[in-house]
């Protein structure tokens, strides 16, 4: 089967008759706005097995509408100089990253700031605003207004840098303490040059906690020897789509998702949603 249409067969997998389901309105108490992040890149193949172990071990599905595999657009602001790239790239433990957020099912959208701490913690703010504001939210008064004291930027410095488009299906542990989102059909684009790319294939998997505790999902990721592997969708978009962007620690993160996958494929000049 072609890799898109797996993508589209995802809300139609018999699996998710095993698996009970989690309403929005529940998973409010999942919110871990403050947490730990694990990160993981898996293969296509991988991701149908691993939900299949889920379900076996309990795990709960997010569904909204029926929907288990659901649309995200994010847009990147960043500065002229792309500083908070770059502040990734350079290691700064300390950062920032500010985006808009459209969730597809709901059509809500959101201003969220995300900060890491030295200890790697990620706390993330967020406010809604209208989805006209999506690529200018400095015209919402409101977002203006939370906005300005919680960013280490002003709103005339940053502007949208980096567009991302996939499909993400959200599962929970029976306890709630634990929420990890698969990303699948990621494509990016770098909307200062119109460039787009993809890595066909791949998906991300995060895994958020308030704490180091124990999780079946790391030990699942274990027995099909799935290690943790650092990325960011925002770097990762950069060093695909920006010409001349400095690079040179990702290179070595493309090395490994290489390795990961068995293989690199990227695909450039993307029209639309499908691969």
């Amino acid at each position: 089967m072609h890799i898109a249409e797996r993508y589209t067969a995802l809300n139609d997998l018999e699996l998710w008759s095993r698996m009970q389901p989690i309403t929005l309105a529940e998973m409010r108490s999942v919110k871990l706005m403050n947490r730990i992040d694990t990160k993981y890149v898996l293969g296509c193949d991988e991701v149908f097995e691993l939900l299949e172990r889920s379900a076996m071990a309990g795990y709960r599905v997010q569904h909204i509408d029926g929907r288990r595999a659901v649309g995200y657009d994010t847009l990147y602001y960043d500065t002229a100089e792309r500083s908070m790239y770059l502040m990734h790239h350079n290691r700064v433990l300390t950062r920032q990253k500010v985006r808009t957020r459209t969730y597809e099912a709901s059509g809500v959208t959101f201003l969220e700031i995300k900060d890491k701490t030295n200890r790697g913690r990620t706390r993330k703010q967020r406010v809604e605003i209208a989805r006209s504001h999506f690529e200018a939210f400095a015209k919402d008064a409101a977002a203006l207004d939370f906005f300005t004291p919680r960013s280490a930027y002003s709103a005339r410095e940053i502007s949208p840098a980096i567009a991302t488009h996939f499909q993400r299906i959200t599962l929970v542990n029976a306890m709630l303490t634990e929420r990890i989102t698969i990303d699948l059909d990621l494509r990016y684009t770098d909307v200062r040059s119109g460039t787009t790319a993809a890595i066909e294939g791949m998906a991300i998997l995060e895994l958020k906690q308030d704490g180091h505790v124990r999780s079946v999902m790391k030990e699942l990721l274990r027995d099909m020897r799935i290690m943790p592997l650092k990325v960011s969708k925002y770097c990762l978009a950069t060093t695909l789509t920006v010409a001349g962007i400095k690079h040179n620690r990702f290179k070595a993160k493309l090395r490994d998702i290489e390795k990961r996958l068995g293989g690199l494929t990227i695909i450039t000049n993307i029209q639309n949603h499908n691969l």
